[in-house]
Order: C-alpha cells, then structure tokens, then sequence
C-alpha cells in the first residue's frame, strides 16, 4: 500500500473516530501503523 494512500485512510478514520486533537493524532497514528502491518494478518 502507498504511503499517501496509508495516510488518507488513517485521516479520514482518525476524523471520523477522533473526539479531540490529541486524540485524533493519536488514531491516525495507530492507524497509520496497523496499515503499514498489513491490516488485520
């Protein structure tokens, strides 16, 4: 997976899940990395 496209999908479920800044960020990251993992396996 590209790292934009990493990106735009852990943006837009850290915006969608994401109640304040600090917690937002923290999903994308956390997002972030479980994409870079390659998801659920």
């Amino acid at each position: 997976m590209p790292n934009w496209l990493r990106a735009l999908i852990a943006g837009y479920g850290a915006k969608k899940l994401g109640g304040g800044c600090i917690s937002t960020i923290l999903i994308f990251f956390v997002l972030y990395w479980i994409l870079g993992q390659g998801g659920c396996g």
